[in-house]
């Protein structure tokens, strides 16, 4: 193991939320596009994702019109975010009302302007300065990234990052390579550069090539669309390298590596696993029950397992998204 990195964001709690409603593959079938259980388990390891939307009008409309997405839905980005932001303040010991800023960030926010941390902050009634971080699906790994090279004298002792994507508003339900994948969520964390908490993180790294921008694109008011192979070879690509240059860095035989991937799909991460030799029971993941929740995704899994994280874990957290753009950092519990 290379020597210990310097300080890094101190973890205080984390969050996550998603909507009732489930999309599960019967519900994909009855809609005729010409998938089955079985054509979606094969391909993406997925067997049931969580919409905001209405699952009639989903059934109904497809989602031809993705404007009439928002009226069809019965909780919001802003929402979502809030919810996951509680859990993360109820788990951290801290009130709203000790956070001093909020810092969001995701692919389809509800709003262009204000900022959707904004929203975030009206629904959690606090009034402190808010701004996002939009870099897609690596939203929640640009905030950590961006925090980290802050002047911590400059922040407050507890910020809210959050990380909210209502994606099923921007799919067309005619198309099956899309339908089968996305799912809502939102995830939050409590953080500070000052307070020690339960988890420390550390040596974040944010890269892209925004020349390759076209391969993944939510237009304004549009679907989204994706070069869904090209896409999938460039995440197992970046993925695996970055799971091992963390595996060289900081596997440590008296800790335990654990993997987390964005949830993409199943059998991507499944392809990074076993080339990294990560053992099944060090790779967690949500996309089977819960899809690809964008932005959220990687930091809910992380989020949703929250209690069985011990004093020796460290986390490697890996997200690739539009941009495209490619993140990492390591989350280490019992280093306060």
């Amino acid at each position: 193991m290379s020597d210990s990195p310097g300080p890094g964001l101190q973890l205080h709690g984390l969050g996550h939320a998603h909507p009732t409603n489930e999309i599960d593959n019967k519900f994909l079938e009855s809609l005729d596009i010409g998938t089955s259980d079985d054509w979606i388990m094969e391909r993406v390891g997925i067997r049931s994702r969580r919409t905001a939307m209405d699952l009639d009008y989903l059934r109904e409309t497809r989602n031809a019109d993705p404007r009439g997405a928002i009226e069809a839905s019965y909780v919001s980005n802003a929402e979502l975010g809030a919810s996951a932001a509680r859990m993360a303040c109820e788990r951290a010991g801290i009130a709203l009302s000790d956070v001093g800023m909020v810092v969001g960030g995701g692919c389809a926010p509800d709003t262009v302007s204000p900022a959707e941390a904004c929203n975030i902050a009206k629904a959690l009634d606090i009034d402190v300065p808010a701004f996002d971080v939009n870099s897609a699906c690596t939203s929640f790994f640009a905030g950590v990234n961006v925090l980290s090279m802050m002047r911590p004298e400059a922040l407050p002792p507890y910020l809210l990052l959050v990380a909210a994507d209502v994606m099923t508003r921007t799919v067309d339900y005619n198309d099956r390579a899309s339908a089968v994948l996305w799912g809502d969520g939102a995830c939050a964390a409590v953080v500070s550069t000052r307070e020690p908490g339960a988890a420390e993180i550390i040596d974040p790294v944010f890269s892209a090539n925004p020349l390759a921008a076209d391969l993944i694109v939510v237009p304004r008011l549009g679907h989204f669309v994706q070069e869904g192979r090209k896409v999938q070879m460039f995440a197992i690509k970046k993925t695996t390298g970055f799971v091992k240059e963390m595996q060289a860095r900081f596997e440590d035989p008296d800790r335990s590596f654990h993997f987390i991937g964005h949830q993409a799909n199943l059998r991507m991460l499944e392809t990074v696993s076993r080339r990294c030799d990560i053992p099944e029971d060090r790779h967690h993941f949500n996309v089977d029950w819960y899809g690809n929740s964008g932005s959220s995704s990687a930091a809910c899994v992380a989020s949703m397992n929250w209690d069985k994280w011990g004093p020796q874990d460290d986390l490697a957290m890996v997200g690739v998204g539009s941009g495209v753009a490619w993140s990492r950092y390591l989350i280490r519990f019992g280093r306060a």
